[in-house]
């Protein structure tokens, strides 16, 4: 599997922003790849050292739009933790 292909995109959340400062980020990964995989896929991608990384699988949750019902995809979430001399990760592009 290759690395753009294992990490789907980045979790802009309250929660997630928060942890920045503790250098956890958190990405929305592909169901099938494991922590080797997502770890990769970070270090080759950013081009940072990782530390750590955890893994969450986010059940499908049952949403209605009037009488119709149905459930959301699946997810699933990897939160990964960079060493203390690796650099930041840019998630928004720094304005001139």
């Amino acid at each position: 599997m290759d690395a753009r292909d294992v990490i789907k995109r980045p979790i802009i959340t309250e929660a997630s922003m928060l942890a920045t400062d503790e250098k956890k980020y958190t990405f929305e990964v592909d169901v099938r790849a494991n922590k080797i995989q997502v770890r990769q896929a970070v270090e080759e991608i950013f081009g940072v050292k990782v530390e750590k990384v955890n893994i969450l699988n986010v059940r499908a949750k049952f949403k209605r739009v009037g009488r119709y019902g149905g459930y959301t995809n699946k997810r699933r979430k990897a939160i990964v933790k960079l060493t203390k001399d690796s650099k930041d990760i840019q998630l928004f592009a720094e304005e001139a």
